[in-house]
């Protein structure tokens, strides 16, 4: 009877504390968005080199996107893929348009990048990345190295695209 208490006693305790873990989802949140964005951004320089052509990157206050399509413009807007699993609800919030593939930011988590203003870019068929408006082999605007940031739960977790090579980290 001692040991079903103390059992119950131990449950009990794990059961407060874990229970308040288990409802705060700006850890998972943060660190599920930020895989998802390099993710996207690799899978966008992987692309390139593979199928030989120029892959687009945006990225803006509330989302990632890439287009591999010959028709994609600056000025497009995003869309999330087609059917019933859409993605979430910030995904189909914040990514409307065409021939974008999109994920939106979580609400509870912020999206920055070190430059100013909304980073436009693409890889071109070597994996480089170039800025939105460089045609090549002209020098190339975009920095050194990209560091795009996402602020979750207090931490913050950055995904890094070198501007030499186009590794995405």
């Amino acid at each position: 009877m001692i040991e079903l208490v103390a059992v119950l006693v131990l449950a009990g305790l794990l059961a407060a504390f874990a229970v308040n873990r288990f409802f705060q989802r700006d850890t998972f949140d943060a660190r599920g968005f930020a895989d998802q964005v390099t993710n996207i951004v690799r899978y966008g320089q992987k692309l390139a080199v593979a199928q030989n052509r120029a892959v687009f990157v945006r990225i803006d206050a509330n989302s990632v996107a890439l287009c591999f399509d010959a028709v994609c413009s600056a000025d497009q807007k995003v869309v999330p893929p087609a059917g019933k699993n859409s993605g979430s609800k910030e995904t189909q919030q914040y990514c409307l348009g065409s021939n974008w593939l999109c994920e939106g930011r979580p609400s509870n988590v912020k999206l920055s990048t070190d430059v100013t203003g909304e980073p436009s870019f693409y890889f071109d068929a070597l994996g480089k990345p170039y800025a939105q408006n460089d045609v090549f082999p002209a020098p190339s605007a975009f920095p050194a190295r990209l560091n795009i940031s996402i602020l979750g739960d207090g931490t913050e977790r950055v995904v890094t695209v070198e501007g030499e090579t186009g590794y995405v980290h």
